[in-house]
């Protein structure tokens, strides 16, 4: 019988070997270099034969690399947004995203009062006397001299013209209560006539009425009329001189002091910036205004009376009242319209302590000079650019972006050089954002109105703005 060769037996397998399935990873392996066809040694026996699975690895670095690090950067970008919305809770991500959105700050840096730029220009005052300037509703121009109280003459009856309008109103073409001349009042006026004073014939039991006295006392002048209405309306002389020196202590009128109420005396004296108050009050009365403005009238015995104001009807002038004497010189307390960009405005002024010989060359030398300020005040008084199309704010979101905010048009108003105009600024809520051109506010001056706008639009919030904001 014949043995078995010695040694081990072989080992009889019922399946053959497999070779397990390479693996495949998001990344190669790397490992130490390996020469092409070289079969990487498994981990315990190798089994002899075993088939070289798969392609040989790539070098480091190259194409089969660098796209697996490509997905793998997609994958965390696509991922890590719903990763974290997991961890915040889909309910309180979508609340965030909902919630409204805080409004945004609009500021603005216009101040209240801006100036016209500019120097105001030279004004050609009268090189003797004084003058004073302004205009109704905007300001005072200026003025000239040194303000000290002087003799007026008849500008003194303004003040009685304004208190007797004042005690005894009229509206429209009322002529009032009626006055009767009085012996006394006859005997007033003969006793004027040696003097040269301006008047107006009289005769006892003559009816005259409110509005007749009134012309009679501004237009031609007449001193012995303005003695009869202060005594018809205070009962004496003395008595309406307390009410004109009352009246002229409410008005501020702190250099004038009244000793008659015709201004014939040179005791009654004032100032010019005085007398334009004076005016301003007595302009509001439209019974005033109008009467001052008559070239001429007709009232009883007296006739057709002319108004004394030579500058009626010039440059605009639509009064008030002369008056010289050999003290006083040449006055006028003026009133003028002034049109200027589609208004009419008014021109108050007065030219005082004017040289002359006589009552006529002492008013023609104080119309020259008035002549030569109105003609500089049309030259002055213009529209002007008081606030430029420029940036004056901003509106800010919650988020950070900013944009500008402007005027949609230059804010011009009327006025001269270095005149302050009073500006109101108002804003409206601009809510969370703002479009290019949205209106957020509005600047007035001067009765001019120009709305503020928006230079640009605001961007919107980032999906991360919106999560990670405060509750």
């Amino acid at each position: 019988m014949k043995l078995p060769p010695s040694g081990p037996a072989p080992r009889t397998e019922l399946m053959p070997r497999v070779a397990p399935e390479p693996r495949t990873e998001l990344m190669p392996r790397v490992g130490p270099v390996q020469s092409v066809g070289q079969v990487p040694q498994a981990a315990g026996r190798a089994s002899v034969g075993a088939p070289v699975q798969g392609p040989p690895p790539a070098a480091p670095g190259g194409p089969a690399v660098r796209e697996p690090r490509r997905r793998k950067r997609l994958l965390l970008a696509v991922l890590l947004p719903v990763v974290l919305l997991l961890a915040l809770g889909g309910g309180g991500v979508a609340a965030q995203l909902h919630r409204a959105l805080p409004a945004a700050a609009l500021t603005t840096d216009i101040a209240a009062g801006l100036k016209i730029p500019g120097a105001l220009p030279n004004i050609p005052w009268p090189s003797k006397g004084s003058a004073e300037l302004l205009i109704e509703g905007m300001g005072r121009l200026g003025g000239s001299g040194d303000n000290d109280a002087e003799p007026i003459g008849s500008v003194a009856k303004v003040m009685t013209a304004y208190l007797i309008l004042k005690n005894h109103p009229l509206s429209g073409d009322e002529d009032g209560p009626t006055i009767t001349v009085t012996s006394a009042d006859v005997a007033d006026y003969q006793a004027r006539i040696p003097l040269g004073q301006s008047l107006v014939p009289v005769t006892a039991g003559e009816r005259m009425t409110e509005r007749d006295a009134l012309e009679a006392l501004m237009l031609p002048s007449a001193n012995n009329v303005a003695h009869m209405l202060g005594v018809w309306d205070a009962g004496s002389q003395d008595a309406f001189l307390e009410k004109m020196n009352d009246a002229a202590e409410e008005l501020g009128m702190t250099g004038t002091h009244y000793t008659d109420p015709s201004g014939y005396l040179p005791t009654t004296v004032s100032t010019a910036a005085d007398q334009v108050a004076l005016a301003r009050a007595a302009l509001k009365d439209e019974v005033f205004a109008d009467i001052v403005a008559l070239p001429s009238a007709d009232i009883p015995v007296a006739g057709k009376i002319k108004n004394y104001n030579d500058l009626l009807g010039e440059q605009g002038v639509f009064g008030i009242k002369t008056g010289s004497t050999g003290e006083a010189g040449g006055n006028l307390v003026f009133a003028a319209h002034l049109s200027v960009g589609g208004k009419t405005l008014t021109v108050i002024g007065a030219v005082f302590n004017q040289p002359g010989a006589h009552t006529p060359e002492q008013l023609a030398n104080v119309n020259a000079a008035v002549r030569k300020l109105l003609k500089s005040v049309r030259n002055i008084v213009k529209e002007y650019t008081l606030l430029a199309d420029k940036t004056v704010g901003k509106v800010k979101t919650a988020w950070g972006s900013v944009v500008t905010v402007s005027p949609a048009i230059p804010l011009k108003v009327i006025g001269w050089p270095g005149l302050t105009i009073k500006v109101t600024t108002t804003t409206a809520a601009p809510g969370s954002g703002v479009t290019s051109g949205q209106v957020v506010g509005a600047v007035q001056a001067s009765g001019v109105r120009v709305d503020l706008a928006t230079d640009a639009a605001t961007t919107e919030p980032t999906f991360w703005w919106k999560v990670k904001r405060r509750p």
